[in-house]
């Protein structure tokens, strides 16, 4: 059964709170979000195209009894966003997009499951790669969790920015501020609007049986992104690297409950 919070979003959008029911189809979701991204690691080499890897993503949802949520989004027709290096988000899967020894990359993948959208992403990199590169892919995760790790009843959307925007500013890297997490749940795009920066005890007040994801992007450079011709693919204006990562969570009665965690 989902109730809706008295609470509404900047967009003024109600925010659903989901019982037992919805935080099972979660996590069940979840978890082949999870498994996909597991799966695919072993495929992360020189040569291998970024459409190959969407096509592997999208046999291994499928066999999971599960279809990709982006496939005829908005007129999307890949199962998952593949961004390389200076890539910000929703790069295009392509024949000719070659993986070369040093690139880093996001893959993003939403399997619906019975109706539910396990919504996640993970980086990778092919063989060796920069030290800033690793850096600033070690400090984008520390950055999830740690918003993560501000996800309690009673605590703030801007708690759980402002512990992310603490990493960025330690490690002197750019937090993009064009994107941001989202509810999730049966909607692939829900209320609320979760952004990757803030200030403590501002925003949302987080209730038991919201669901949303974090995915914080941080740029090695400048924060400053454009959307290619394409639509789709967003890049760094300065063609400084960027890093990402996405968890969809649900708030609990005492804390928070990762649904795309691998086992």
């Amino acid at each position: 059964m989902t109730r809706t919070s008295t609470q509404k979003d900047d967009t003024g959008r109600s925010i659903p709170l989901y019982g037992p029911e919805g935080f099972a189809g979660m996590a069940a979701a979840g978890k082949v979000a999870a498994r996909c991204l597991d799966f695919i690691t072993d495929y992360i080499r020189p040569g291998v195209s970024t459409a190959e890897l969407d096509r592997l993503c999208e046999d291994f949802m499928r066999q999971a009894g599960a279809v990709p949520a982006t496939i005829g989004y908005h007129g999307y027709r890949h199962a998952t966003c593949i961004s390389v290096n200076h890539v910000v988000t929703h790069g295009i899967p392509d024949e000719k997009k070659i993986l070369v020894p040093g690139d880093i990359l996001n893959i993003d993948v939403t399997p619906r499951l019975d109706g539910w959208h396990g919504d996640s992403s993970r980086m990778y990199v092919v063989g060796e790669t920069s030290v800033k590169a690793r850096r600033l892919i070690a400090a984008t995760h520390e950055a999830l969790m740690a918003g993560i790790a501000a996800v309690r009843p009673g605590a703030t959307l801007g708690d759980v920015g402002w512990a992310i925007q603490q990493v960025a500013q330690r490690e002197r890297f750019s937090i993009v501020r064009d994107f941001c997490g989202h509810g999730v749940g049966k909607v692939f795009h829900d209320a609320p609007q979760v952004l990757h920066y803030g200030r403590p005890g501002t925003g949302i007040v987080l209730e038991p049986g919201m669901i949303f994801t974090i995915e914080p992007m941080f740029n090695a450079g400048r924060p400053e992104v454009k959307v290619l011709a394409d639509g789709w693919t967003a890049v760094t204006r300065d063609r400084s690297l960027s890093a990402q990562f996405e968890h969809s969570i649900g708030v609990t009665e005492n804390g928070v409950e990762i649904f795309t965690l691998s086992a």
